[in-house]
């Protein structure tokens, strides 16, 4: 079978985590790398090779006119995916597009129309939905074998130091040249959680779930226009409430643990290593096997029938719907500095909150926003009200 042309926008930073898996796929004879695109120079490295003579462009139409790539990988800032997706979509390719895909409900609504009238795939890179531990957690809360699911809670606690935020001119902001950012801890490097969450809710109601009630508090410690640390709960329609809190300037680290609570038990996923425990085990066992959405995405362009997309953009609705709702939020509040330790000197200086582990933990059993523990740096969240909309069959 012939290669696949497969082109990338977006070739540094993250962008060498899909030119590894390009070049992965390409020592298979799946696909052959026609071009790259990134507004810095590309560089070429021994597990992401750019070979002398590969097409490379600065910007995302020129690739797309010179190489007519088969599939294009869209791997820019968040605020740049519907323009750059759309383009490929209108130019004849599939696409493989990085979380978050879009902003808002109307940017997911225009995305969604331009698939539809292109009649090409999109597959969108939540990669931790490729999980075979998410899949048997799913599979296990499908069975009964929690009981009847009363809450799914996500918990993280990580560190981003001022490297971090030095990253790239959108690091840390809200919003750059007036087009939504939302470079924040649950929108960006937290955004797995909530899609694991989802997951599992829609495994749990045994059909697609909407947000309903969404309350949100969002909390900063640096200048920053966003939240190094989050609180979410959101009712669903139908299905348990799902909530998380996580932060990125944590104490001992919590990798991301998803944890689903029902009436005969509960289970633990801590979804970056793939370990799982369910009713009756005693400790976290890892599940191996992931998925990679880019060899989903050329499965499902050989036998789109028989082979359907792991994330297609409809699947990603309801977490547009919880980034819409983070975004009605008009701006962190401060963590009152006395409960904050700054550590190491700058660019890999860290903020660590004190205490905010134990909150984060408490936050997750109870299913509970800071601002109701008591918490001392915690204020009242903001809410957003979303109506019952039709249920999305997943097919676009």
């Amino acid at each position: 079978m012939k290669p696949v042309r497969v082109a990338l926008t977006g070739a540094s930073g993250h962008g060498l985590w899909h030119r590894r898996e390009i070049d992965r796929l390409r020592r298979l004879g799946r696909v052959e790398l026609v071009g790259l695109c990134d507004v810095r120079p590309i560089e070429s490295y021994p597990d992401a090779p750019a070979p002398a003579d590969l097409p490379a462009f600065n910007c995302h139409l020129a690739l797309l006119q010179a190489v007519r790539p088969d599939v294009m990988i869209v791997c820019t800032p968040p605020h740049t995916h519907l323009e750059m997706a759309g383009d490929a979509l209108a130019a004849g390719a599939d696409v493989l597009l990085e979380k978050p895909p879009v902003m808002n409900l109307a940017q997911h609504a225009e995305l969604t129309h331009a698939v539809t009238e292109s009649g090409r795939a999109l597959q969108v890179g939540f990669q931790a939905l490729g999980s075979a531990a998410l899949a048997e957690l799913v599979e296990a809360v499908s069975a009964g074998r929690l009981g009847d699911i009363t809450g799914i809670a996500a918990v993280a606690s990580w560190q981003r130091s001022d490297a971090y935020y030095g990253r790239s001119p959108w690091a840390g902001r809200r919003l750059l040249d007036g087009r939504a950012v939302l470079d924040g801890a649950l929108a960006n490097p937290l955004a797995h959680a909530l899609m694991q969450c989802l997951a599992v809710a829609a495994a749990a109601a045994g059909k697609p779930v909407q947000p309903g009630v969404v309350e949100v508090e969002l909390y900063r410690t640096r200048p920053i226009e966003v939240d190094d640390t989050a609180c979410l709960r959101a009712t669903m329609d139908p299905g348990p409430s799902i909530l998380a809190a996580v932060t990125l300037c944590g104490e001992e680290k919590i990798e991301g643990e998803i944890i689903v609570s029902g009436t005969a038990g509960t289970a633990v996923l801590e979804y970056p290593t793939d370990r799982l425990r369910l009713p009756g085990e005693d400790a976290l066992r890892e599940v191996p096997g992931r998925v990679s959405l880019l060899e989903n995405l050329l499965d499902h362009r050989a036998d789109p029938a028989g082979v359907p997309l792991i994330v297609p953009l409809a699947r990603t609705t309801p977490f547009t719907t919880l980034l819409e709702a983070i975004g009605e939020v008009p701006s962190p509040a401060d963590v009152d500095p006395t409960h904050v330790t700054t550590v190491g000197e700058s660019p890999e200086r860290i903020n660590v909150i004190t205490g905010v582990n134990a909150a984060l933990r408490e936050a997750g059993r109870r299913l509970a926003l800071l601002s109701e523990l008591g918490v001392p740096w915690a204020m009242p969240p903001v809410v957003t009200r979303y109506g019952k909309r039709p249920a999305n069959n997943g097919e676009n």
